[in-house]
């Protein structure tokens, strides 16, 4: 009991250090990705940190198992390198019960993120969908660029002439009001700043010595000029204003759904299947019937060749119908079917990673007895290394399962299958591998 626990805490400390690398990692590559749908919107910093904050969900998912090889590989290198692993074999403690209390902590861990993966991924990843919905929505910040019209004033054409790198400020500026097409008005000032009001609600102009030129449509002998100091226009900032849709607001897709949720779609998809099943078999025999009835002459002293000529065209004019019919019910079936694969394909990719933490158990342990490194660096390239493998057997796998090639069930566990085959046999040999007590016993002498 004391050599598990020392075992466990040789894992843990590598296991919280790795986990914390993936995850500053993932979130950097996070925060790049999302950086371009970011700059120049003026999102808060609470909205930014609470996008943050749902990224972590899935962030969660391929951290931990991948975390869970670093630190197998660091811990069993380090305690190989020690020569720890062999005074423990040496006193009977075979390879399989120093993987045993691992493999407890990792088959809890397993049953953790399963639980992560069906209760708070989904509702994470809807509210990621609906926040990054939301965001671009809203128009970025309002910018002039000098020479060019700018209609993003409610009711008003804008252009400058000059603008300031640093400032919201302007020079020349050119205003065209369209909001009443019974009068024509035109304001020009020398100077000028534009901004938001405090909640974003309003863009405020700012105008300093100008003049506003307003004819009337109706009588063109009508003309006013105004000169004024300081002149403020006020319009709505319809979508420059971040505005929250509520979690019911848009639909959700097949990665913001539970298990459950999903099996249960699948059924009601299949009871759907089932009724085109059966609506094309009734056509398959309406159609046999029509082709063995419609075209087959029957030797009668009524036949005529007009006859004959009218039969054909019903009998043809009936194919026709039920093979268009056939169609349609055939792509319904096609949709269905790629609906329900797509479905079960997430339902088994919820347990396929999770898992994932048992099989990486089997490869990181012989991987760091026989490497006998205990650094981060030689860890987490092997780790990387198979973390890929295991990513893009995923990813392969996913796509071959939604384009109906193999079941949904292959194309999530292939890999967990096959590097957990390579794990297991790794262990057994290096289980079954001889160790040198003399060369261990001399050593311990000589210290």
């Amino acid at each position: 009991m004391i050599l598990y626990k020392y075992i466990i805490r040789s894992n843990a400390a590598p296991f919280v250090g790795a986990f914390a690398t993936l995850m500053g990692v993932f979130v950097l590559q996070a925060i790049m990705k999302m950086l371009d749908q970011l700059l120049g919107k003026g999102i808060d910093t609470f909205v930014i940190i609470e996008l943050l904050i749902l990224n972590l969900a899935w962030i969660v998912v391929l951290a931990v198992p991948m975390a869970i090889l670093i630190s197998t590989l660091m811990s069993f290198g380090k305690l190989s390198s020690e020569s720890e692993i062999t005074a423990m074999r040496a006193h009977g403690l075979s390879l399989y019960k120093m993987i045993f209390p691992i493999l407890i902590i990792g088959s809890i861990i397993t049953y953790l993120l399963i639980e992560f993966n069906n209760n708070i991924l989904p509702e994470a990843n809807h509210k990621l969908k609906t926040l990054m919905i939301d965001i671009r929505k809203k128009k970025p910040t309002l910018s002039l660029t000098p020479g060019v019209f700018s209609q993003e004033l409610r009711g008003y054409s804008m252009v400058v002439r000059k603008t300031f790198e640093n400032s919201n400020d302007f020079e020349d500026a050119t205003i065209y009001d369209h909001r009443n097409y019974l009068k024509s008005v035109i304001i020009s000032a020398k100077k000028g700043n534009i901004s938001f009001s405090n909640d974003y609600q309003k863009i405020i102009v700012d105008l300093y010595n100008g003049e506003v030129h307003e004819t009337s449509q109706k009588d063109e002998r009508v003309y006013r000029i105004i000169k004024f100091q300081h002149q403020k226009i006020t319009t709505p900032a319809e979508g420059f204003e971040f505005i929250r849709s509520s979690d019911n607001a848009f639909g959700r897709g097949d990665r913001e759904l539970s298990a459950g949720a999903m099996l249960y779609i699948v059924d009601s998809l299949q009871k759907k299947a089932d009724e085109v099943n059966y609506r094309i078999e009734k056509l398959n025999n309406s159609l046999r019937s029509v082709q063995l009835n419609g075209f087959v002459k029957e030797n009668t002293p009524e036949d005529s060749a007009w006859g004959n000529i009218k039969q054909f065209s019903d009998a043809r004019s009936q194919v026709m119908m039920y093979s268009n019919l056939l169609d349609v019910e055939v792509f319904n079936l096609t949709q269905y079917t790629k609906s329900i694969r797509e479905y079960m394909v997430e339902v088994h990719k919820k347990y396929s990673i999770p898992f994932a933490c048992i099989v990486f158990i089997f490869i990181g342990v012989p991987l760091g007895v026989l490497t006998r490194r205990g650094g981060m660096g030689v860890a987490g390239s092997i780790s990387i290394g198979f973390f890929i493998l295991y990513w893009a057997s995923l990813i392969s796998g996913e796509k071959l399962a939604d384009r109906l090639i193999i079941e949904p069930w292959l194309g999530m566990w292939m890999a967990n299958i096959v590097l957990g085959l390579f794990g297991i046999l790794l262990t057994y040999f290096v289980a079954k591998s001889p160790i040198d007590l003399k060369k261990y016993f001399s050593s311990k002498k000589i210290k």
